[in-house]
C-alpha cells in the first residue's frame, strides 16, 4: 500500500459556512466516490482544516488520485448546495507546505 501522502489530494474552493462540517465532508465523500468524476474508494476525508475551505480526501489506491488530477473540472454539486462550486484539486506534498511555514516564519 503506497504511503498515505501519495494516496491524498489538496481539494480548494470548498464553501465555507454553508453547511455543516460533517454535512460537507459526506458530500466531497461521494463526489470523490463517484466514477463520472474519475473517483474511488474514499479512505478519510480530512474537514475542516487549518486552511478554510480546504480539504484532504485520502483514496485507498494511488492509482485513484492520478485518475482525478486527470479530469478537467470538478464541480461539487449536491442538492444541499444553492449552486455548483468548482473545486481546485492537487497532489498532496507535505513539503510544500513545510516550506511555506519557513518562508512566513525565517524571512529569507
Amino acid at each position: 500500500q503506497a504511503a498515505k501522502s501519495a494516496r491524498t489530494v489538496v481539494i480548494a474552493g470548498i464553501p465555507d459556512g454553508l453547511l455543516h462540517d460533517d454535512v460537507m465532508t459526506d458530500i466531497l465523500m461521494i463526489h470523490f466516490q463517484m466514477s463520472k468524476n474519475n473517483g474511488g474508494d474514499v479512505e478519510e476525508v480530512t474537514y475542516p482544516t487549518m486552511k478554510k475551505g480546504v480539504a484532504y480526501v485520502t483514496f485507498e489506491d494511488q492509482e485513484v488520485v492520478e485518475r482525478v488530477l486527470k479530469k478537467d473540472e470538478h464541480r461539487l454539486e449536491d442538492k444541499r448546495l444553492s449552486r455548483h462550486y468548482p473545486l481546485k484539486v492537487t497532489r498532496y506534498c507535505e513539503n510544500v507546505s513545510s516550506f511555506i511555514i519557513y518562508l512566513v516564519v525565517l524571512p529569507l
